[in-house]
């Protein structure tokens, strides 16, 4: 199997293969930009036009041997390391490090397989200290195909939370200041502002834009999507090809997205269900660990609200999840929401997503939610409120 051609950002494609022909590209970058939005896909064409053998100033050949080889994800001078779950029993560091490495490897092979599928992995990724010193050990070695070598570190800002310490980012610093000969670093982030500000000041920011959504459903009508599931993915990737993906069905089962989305609107509904059991129902249907696993359905949670303000402030056009359209409509007409509330609702939103990323109780941190989601969207009526009765 091959990597998917790129798709959309040509004007950012054109500029980098523009510098790269003026040898003005430099050593170090940093793609930001939404999740999903093709940054890893983007960083491996980096990769390929530099170590293309016949380049021209409008990107990779894609026929020579180089391109061929990095596009099947097989170039030995393109190191591509991202998150993974952190092994178990490898007590030592060397142990952690070939394990880590292990992984890597199966997980490449997984996305030369199926390039457009997403994993499902229910524990917490990160790129661990270990990782970092194998990225480093490799930085330090000649390149074993081509006259130099491509380090992409995707989701860069992974580095930051591991083992209560910044080691991981800090063993790359030295990497980032003073590059080897002929070698680059490619970081992509989702959350730049969660990097050291010692890595973002030793690279070049490019931000991907997100895709219009015309875009994202060409892409995956051309991959054998259908027309409709194309259309109902697009809209809720919001420009974002990768997330797109993961809306669509596997065989049976609902996308990784699309079950975050579903999780979500149970909250929702919970919050603003007639008595307050349904909070604490919730709650329970968590597992005791595993915080960090709540933090995409937090954030499809947060669609979901703004979704609420907008049908609030009578603009349903605006609606990402339109099949909620009807319920919507019911909810802020039947308790009286009100925009602002729905604001309120956002910080409240983001305090939970910080305690995912900590030690909690994702049973506690989830019925918590609801009940204070549901005291701000349906405050029970008072003496002065027009609803109380007497």
């Amino acid at each position: 199997m091959s990597l998917h051609p790129i798709h959309g950002h040509a004007d950012l494609c054109g500029s980098i293969a523009a510098a790269r022909a003026r040898d003005t590209l430099p050593a170090a970058l940093l793609l930001h930009g939404p999740r999903g939005v093709g940054k890893q896909r983007l960083a491996l064409w980096i990769a390929q036009l530099d170590l293309c053998e016949a380049p021209s100033p409008s990107g990779p050949c894609g026929t020579c041997r180089s391109c061929r080889m990095a596009l099947r994800l097989e170039h030995p001078d393109v190191h591509w390391f991202f998150p993974l779950p952190r092994p178990k029993k490898a007590g030592s560091p060397e142990k952690m490090a070939d394990a880590l490495e292990a992984a890597r490897f199966a997980r490449l092979d997984e996305m030369r397989n199926t390039p457009l599928q997403s994993p499902t992995i229910e524990a917490a990724t990160g790129i661990y200290l270990a990782a970092a010193r194998s990225l480093r050990k490799r930085a330090q070695s000649r390149p074993s195909m081509s006259d130099r070598q491509v380090f992409i570190i995707g989701d860069a800002d992974t580095l930051v939370p591991q083992e209560a310490s910044p080691e991981a980012a800090n063993a790359l610093l030295k990497l980032l200041e003073e590059p080897p000969r002929d070698t680059r670093f490619i970081l992509t982030s989702s959350a730049p502002g969660s990097l050291l500000d010692t890595i973002r000041s030793r690279t070049v920011p490019l931000l991907v834009r997100p895709l219009p959504e015309n875009d994202v459903v060409d892409f995956l009508v051309q991959a054998d999507v259908d027309p409709e599931q194309a259309r109902v993915a697009a809209r809720l990737s919001g420009g974002a090809i990768g997330r797109a993906l993961g809306y669509l069905p596997v065989g049976d089962e609902p996308g990784p997205l699309e079950q975050e989305r579903r999780e979500a609107f149970g909250l929702l509904q919970a919050a603003l269900s007639e008595g307050p059991g349904a909070g604490f129902a919730a709650g329970l249907g968590r597992g005791v660990t595993k915080a960090r696993a709540l933090l995409g359905m937090l954030g499809a949670l947060e669609v979901w609200l703004r979704d609420l303000a907008a049908v609030a402030a009578g603009r349903p056009d605006v609606v990402v999840n339109a099949d909620g359209v009807p319920w919507l409509t019911r909810k802020a007409s039947t308790a009286t929401i009100q925009p602002e509330a729905v604001a309120q609702t956002l910080a409240r939103l983001d305090q939970a997503a910080l305690q995912a990323r900590g030690n909690v109780n994702p049973q506690l941190l989830v019925a918590g939610l609801v009940a204070e989601l549901r005291m701000i969207l349906a405050p029970p009526p008072t003496a002065k409120d027009p609803r109380h009765v007497r």
